[in-house]
């Protein structure tokens, strides 16, 4: 199946010849690899470029193991990309395995690794790309081993534009079945309700879960998997570590400490299973701190922790708008802004998104449904107490024409939010 991610490609295609290491991250089995060694490598064949300047090295090849070795790496490229008239483009796949695990945390192996790809740059006759697994080479790991000379591009499962391009099927049937299994491209692949179901869970039991103990040394998943239960069932609600950690003892489970909670939460956000979105004061102009909001990286994996017993469309909904807006490449956080009622008394009322990019904000509210005046006065409160001009938007899960209210307050259904990038400037 040919899945074309149009954004994400051209996004990488800005990124050529740029002098740095183009590092791709995201979680195991988000596209990474096709989108580099098929669709980016087709777009330079395309353009021009002999498939003899494109080096490929899949370092999970088993015909390739002695490349997991730095300095064989090294000697190996060396030699492909020795023409000084040509130039080169180097894809390395999953370059994370050219460090053992017994030698994770010893600097000096890093270097090496970085000294590999840090030499091809200097010969000012190779562009690099390489991939990473989402459980040991991380955000971190590009800032600290690359030394300003990591660009990482960070790739999320599929949007839900892009998966509709792809399937078979009415645009509600689609709705349906990507808010249930997500957007993980193999899942399109899997015909069957059960099989779709079969797959992600595997994904989550047996890749990221052990994926996670095995970077942070952790003996016992039981924790961090009940963790990921919670997280999963508060989408959309706020709270915080501490919360969290009275719920394991509340419901009976193993106690797990609050700095146990909180250390937890950092590795399923290092590992882009999770985003955190934190308060935002918009009239004092400043975060408030904790609590915050986590959403899942894609609703099939939400619904996977927890054996797709929760399907919560509303919650479900807000979870697809927040990626969606990282998508596009803005920050997301969640707002709120103070409301006084007559008798002096005052109230916080909340605004989902607080989107920012640039000099670009807007504020948006997730509605499932508005039937009727009573239900869009509520909806709109807290954004009619926003001082400022910054565009103000409901998305509600209708398929309705995009309207606006007497305060100027945009409404718009679903299907035009996702599908349409400049939506927000509706």
């Amino acid at each position: 199946m040919q899945i074309a991610r149009d954004v994400c490609l051209q996004r990488l295609i800005s990124r050529m010849n740029n002098g740095m290491i183009k590092v791709i991250t995201g979680i195991r089995r988000c596209g990474k690899t096709y989108l580099l060694f098929t669709l980016f490598y087709e777009h330079l064949v395309r353009s021009g470029v002999s498939p003899e300047d494109i080096i490929t090295v899949s370092l999970e090849d088993m015909d390739r193991i002695e490349l997991r070795d730095p300095m064989k790496l090294y000697g190996f490229l060396q030699e492909r990309t020795a023409d000084p008239k040509r130039h080169y483009y180097v894809f390395i796949d999953e370059a994370q395995l050219a460090i053992s695990r017994d030698e994770m945390r010893d600097h000096d192996t890093h270097v090496r690794l970085y000294g590999v790809l840090n030499g091809l740059l200097r010969t000012g006759r190779a562009d690099v790309y390489i991939t990473g697994s989402n459980s040991r080479f991380l955000s971190s790991d590009v800032l600290t081993e690359f030394r300003g000379r990591g660009d990482e591009f960070r790739l999320a499962p599929l949007a839900f534009s892009e998966f509709l391009h792809v399937y078979d099927g009415s645009r509600a049937d689609a709705w349906r079945d990507f808010s249930c299994y997500g957007g993980m491209p193999l899942v399109l692949t899997e015909k069957e309700p059960e099989a779709k179901i079969r797959y992600l869970e595997r994904l989550c039991s047996e890749i990221y879960l052990r994926d996670i103990r095995e970077r942070y040394g952790i003996r016992s998943g039981s924790g961090m998997e009940e963790l990921m239960k919670i997280l999963a069932s508060s989408v959309g609600s706020l709270t915080n570590p501490l919360r969290i950690s009275r719920t394991f003892g509340s419901h009976g489970q193993k106690p797990v400490s609050l700095p146990t909670v909180a250390s937890y939460i950092e590795y399923l956000r290092e590992c882009f299973l999770v985003q955190r979105a934190e308060r935002f004061d918009i009239r004092g102009r400043r975060y408030v701190g904790t609590p915050s909001k986590y959403y899942f990286c894609d609703p099939g994996i939400r619904n996977a922790v927890l054996s797709f017993r929760q399907y919560e469309e509303t919650r479900l909904m807000e979870n697809i708008i927040f990626n969606e807006l990282v998508f596009r490449g803005y920050t997301v956080d969640v707002g709120v802004v103070e409301a006084r009622g007559n008798n002096g008394s005052r109230r916080m009322l909340e605004v989902d998104f607080v989107v920012n990019r640039g000099p670009e904000r807007y504020y948006i509210q997730s509605a499932y449904a508005v039937p009727d005046r009573e239900k869009l006065e509520q909806e709109t409160a807290a954004l009619l107490r926003i001082g400022d001009s910054f565009r103000k938007i409901v998305v509600v899960n209708t398929d309705t024409p995009v309207w606006k209210t007497e305060q100027g307050i945009t409404v718009m259904g679903l299907y035009d939010f996702l599908l349409h990038e400049d939506s927000l400037n509706f």
